[in-house]
């Protein structure tokens, strides 16, 4: 297979699934494109039910392109990251891995338009998050969770209102952002700089005001980013966590015993804003955003230092400060589904604490005049005589 032919495949999936959000070519399983989190044969002429080992290589080798780096990544370490473009038409963010002798490879289609706070319906607090001056801003959560995409809306709002240096860290570059109000300068890891830590320790010569760092992979980048937000940068990264209270707790755990204490302190200190988001179903298709939102206050600056413990959740801190916009994942839950966005055995697969999501649920029915029990026709006997 050549890269025309490699291109034609993309973009009759393009043509099928507009919609698509990440292709799959893996051996012995048909081309794969995914569609709001559901995998989809791609119906090819002549067909192609089951891939072979020489197809998912060949196409392999078109995307690695002759790369020093990614070819010695990919036999080194059995997987590589690359970006791959078709033309002015698409890019994508590929992972291409070793798997039983063969290889596979996913593709995520990344947006070409950078979309904005207000159309990606995000709440009023991303407006106050994006007035930070200093500290750290992590939005965390799984693997095409939309963390890249809201990190871009919010550097878009600040590109549009603020003429500041920005400087960005990427595995690889996913939004191309132009040159508005602020000055940006996008750095792609290998091609620009060999790890995140060596990128952030040369960003801090570079005098940016905003640091935006891809992924905050290990200790040394996790110290560095701690240092850049403590001598008066915003660094904004993201970390595959499912909440503020795992969100501190790998970072912590990303340092030996000794060091956990003076850790939890600097977090404390320099922690601005925690945003974890996850994608359920949405009625009466597609995929629904559902935000946990923690600032920092005194209470949180304390069980940050001290740990969780009874009364003190991260939890419950988040829905004593609701009236600040903060949201925990039950609450944005509750309010999707009284929108009527989701369902309710979504709202209840995907709680948090089941039961306070039951009440409010139910509380919900009451409010719209619907029954909360499929229990009915119950009546009292006749006192017997």
């Amino acid at each position: 297979m050549r890269k025309p032919e490699f291109d034609i495949i993309l973009n009759l999936i393009l043509d099928l699934f507009p919609e698509v959000s990440d292709i799959n070519f893996t051996v012995d399983k048909p081309m794969q494109a995914e569609v709001n989190g559901v995998l989809t044969a791609v119906p090819v002429t002549p067909p192609i039910e089951r891939m072979t080992s020489f197809q998912t290589e060949s196409m392999a080798m078109i995307i690695v392109n002759g790369s020093r780096r990614l070819t010695e990544d990919l036999i080194r370490n059995g997987s590589c990251d690359a970006s791959y473009s078709l033309g002015d038409r698409a890019r994508f963010r590929v992972n291409i891995f070793s798997q039983r002798k063969n290889y596979s490879i996913v593709m995520r289609k990344l947006q070409t338009v950078i979309p904005s706070i207000e159309r990606l319906n995000l709440p009023e607090i991303f407006y106050e998050i994006i007035k930070e001056k200093t500290g750290l801003v992590l939005v965390t959560g799984a693997t095409g969770s939309g963390k890249t995409t809201t990190l871009a809306s919010m550097l878009d709002a600040i590109n549009n209102s603020k003429s500041i240096h920005i400087v960005t860290l990427e595995d690889p570059v996913e939004f191309v952002h132009p040159q508005k109000v602020s000055t940006f300068n996008q750095r792609e890891l290998g091609d620009d700089f060999s790890s995140f830590a060596t990128g952030l320790r040369a960003a801090l010569r570079q005098a940016p005001k905003v640091i935006l760092v891809g992924e905050m992979r290990d200790r040394e980048t996790v110290e560095i980013a701690l240092s850049a937000a403590e001598t008066g940068h915003l660094v904004m990264s993201t970390l595959h966590t499912v909440d503020a209270g795992q969100t501190i707790n790998r970072i912590v755990g990303m340092f030996d015993l000794e060091e956990q204490k003076q850790v939890r302190m600097r977090l404390s200190d320099t922690l601005r804003y925690i945003v974890s988001q996850r994608l359920v179903p949405k009625i009466p298709s597609g995929r629904q955003l559902i935000l946990e939102v923690m600032g920092a206050n005194l209470r949180t600056r304390e069980s940050i230092v001290q740990g969780e413990s009874e009364g003190k959740t991260f939890y419950e801190i988040i829905e004593a400060s609701s009236p600040f916009g903060w949201r925990n994942f039950d609450m944005s839950l509750l309010q999707a589904y009284e929108a009527g966005v989701i369902s309710e055995e979504t709202t209840h697969t995907y709680s948090t604490r089941k039961a306070i999501v039951s009440r409010g649920i139910d509380n919900s029915k009451k409010s719209r005049g619907e029954n909360t029990t499929k229990v009915s026709g119950l009546r009292l006997e006749k006192e017997v005589q």
